[in-house]
């Protein structure tokens, strides 16, 4: 790794960035296709398998590699390189017992997972993630030690590879099984063997990257700390992450469980009818879950550069930090989420032709949910901000809270025979919208200088609203000039996008959102600032 340099909080933030873009392009190219293999049904019966599987990832993983990162920065801040090696080889041990209980648990007890999710015909797809679990937990100790070091690169590749062989090896697979005439969730278990054959790939690269470029980095003379109190430290800062970042994963598995239970013991219907409906709640779902996804790339930079300002008491770099983010967040977030409800007729029908009716039937649901969507990014990086300063706990709860109120308002709205599957979407937003205030008020609280929240929010959320009104004209104007088939629907969205685009871009001038700092932090951004005129 000597040849690696550390990157700024920014650049890190811009190679993730970059691998995400990447990543959520393969992912766009995996899930929508094969949303229109699977149908609503079959589309029911991967997410069973996924959500337990993402469920039981983050419990062994989620929250450890963010709390090696942390002992690996703090570590590296002071030049103690056996201390670096010795955290690192604690949290593989430990990564590695954690995975193959993970593993086994899908492996062993599927029929008993299926069962819990209401979903019998979930458990081909629960046996085909099940090898993936302890390869993702083996990779982010990887990944946490070049975080550590804030080097953001091994990470950003070993996420393209895992998007672009689920890609190249899931979706063939599943249209081939459906064309030869099997079962929608044998369907749906070929498209997750793209999901595992991509993370074992992701995780072979990480292990040779590590091995090719560790150097003498991870050999000095300083007295390191024992296993026992390095592993104290890792699960006394990983538990809390992990309870704190199982929570949505959490809810998810919660959210399909209350909600497939009450349609069937409830409402009474059978165990296909119920999957159908869930599954157009999961179409909404897939573009509902989109703004959120880039949030890692800000998470991951984020807390190993607040950590150390923290430590070294400089308030300033951490506003200066935490503002940046703030400020990220807001101008990608809030526009996304708004483009999402307003426009989510025409985006649906656009991005699933072979499914058209239930393109149409999943319309309420992303109208509510492209507004939640802009908590959850609030929430994720609330969240992280917290982690950071080390009140690991404060986000079990403000999740705890959340989480109360969305099963509470699922179990009662989903089984309401009126409302049924359209209480789910009203959960989640109530969900989330509680949780990004109370997150707000604690960072408020948390730091010395205290972040301007209306001069953060209220010109993107006014851009916003000028945009999504412009947009809202402009396709209903479109929609009645260009009137015909799918191609003729499909430019009129593409034109109004464009324009909704453009007018937020030009907003974005002309509301002076970013400043010549800001850009200053990215590669050519100084250039950049001068071709925009931005002072």
């Amino acid at each position: 790794m000597s040849r690696e340099k550390k990157q700024s909080f920014m650049g890190g933030v811009t190679v993730m960035a970059v691998s995400t873009v990447f990543v959520k392009i393969c992912g766009a190219l995996y899930k929508i296709p094969l949303n229109n293999i699977l149908g609503d049904e079959g589309v029911t019966h991967f997410m069973s398998a996924y959500n337990i599987y993402a469920f039981l990832l983050t419990l062994s993983t989620a929250g450890l590699p963010l709390a090696l990162s942390k002992l690996i920065s703090e570590a590296n801040a002071t030049g103690r390189r056996t201390q670096m090696r010795r955290c690192f080889n604690t949290a593989m041990a430990l990564f590695v017992v954690l995975g193959i209980m993970g593993t086994a648990a899908m492996l062993l007890f599927t029929r008993q997972l299926a069962a819990l999710m209401h979903n019998s015909m979930a458990y081909w797809p629960i046996k085909a993630l099940g090898v993936s679990v302890v390869c993702v937990s083996i990779m982010c100790a990887y990944r946490g030690f070049a975080q550590g070091r804030q080097n953001m690169v091994p990470t950003a590749v070993s996420q393209f590879i895992e998007a672009f062989f689920k890609l190249v090896i899931g979706l063939p697979l599943a249209w081939y099984l459906i064309r030869s005439g099997q079962n929608l969730e044998i369907g749906a278990a070929g498209a997750i063997v793209g999901v595992s054959a991509g993370t074992v790939l992701a995780m072979v690269y990480m292990i040779l990257n590590y091995r090719k470029n560790r150097g003498p980095i991870l050999w000095g003379t300083d007295r390191p700390q024992s296993h026992g109190v390095i592993m104290r430290r890792l699960l006394g800062l990983g538990i809390p992450i992990t309870i704190g970042q199982a929570g949505m994963s959490l809810l998810n598995l919660l959210d399909q469980t209350v909600i497939l239970g009450q349609l069937q013991n409830v409402l009474g219907l059978a165990e296909r009818e119920a999957a159908v409906l869930y599954g157009q709640y999961t179409f909404s779902s897939t573009l509902f879950n989109l703004p959120a996804a880039f949030l890692p790339a800000v998470a991951v930079s984020l807390i190993p550069a607040v950590s150390v300002a923290v430590a070294r008491m400089d308030h300033r770099e951490v506003n200066r930090v935490v503002t940046t983010s703030f400020r990220l967040i807001a101008m990608l977030a809030i526009p996304a989420g708004v483009g999402l409800s307003v426009l989510a007729g025409p985006i649906l029908l656009l991005l699933y032709p072979a499914r058209r009716e239930t393109a149409i039937a999943a319309t309420y649901h992303l109208q509510l949910l492209g507004f939640a969507s802009i908590f959850v990014c609030v929430m994720l990086l609330t969240n992280s901000i917290m982690q950071a300063h080390g009140k690991v706990r404060l986000p079990i709860y403000t999740m705890l809270i959340g989480g109360a109120v969305k099963v509470g308002i699922n179990y009662v709205l989903v089984g309401n025979p009126d409302v049924n599957i359209k209480g789910a979407p009203l959960g989640t937003l109530a969900c989330y919208a509680l949780i990004a205030v109370i997150n707000l008020a604690i960072v408020h609280q948390l730091l010395e200088k205290k972040p301007n929240y209306l001069g953060i929010f209220a010109k993107p959320v006014l851009a916003s609203a000028v945009m999504g009104a412009a947009a809202w004209a402009v396709h209903g104007l479109l929609s009645r000039v260009i009137a015909g088939g799918y191609l003729k629907e499909s430019l009129c969205t593409f034109l109004t996008v464009c324009v909704a685009v453009a007018v937020y871009l030009i907003l974005v001038i002309a509301l002076r959102m970013v400043t010549r700092e800001d850009l200053k932090m990215i590669p050519k951004g100084d250039k950049l600032a001068r071709l925009l005129h931005i002072r």
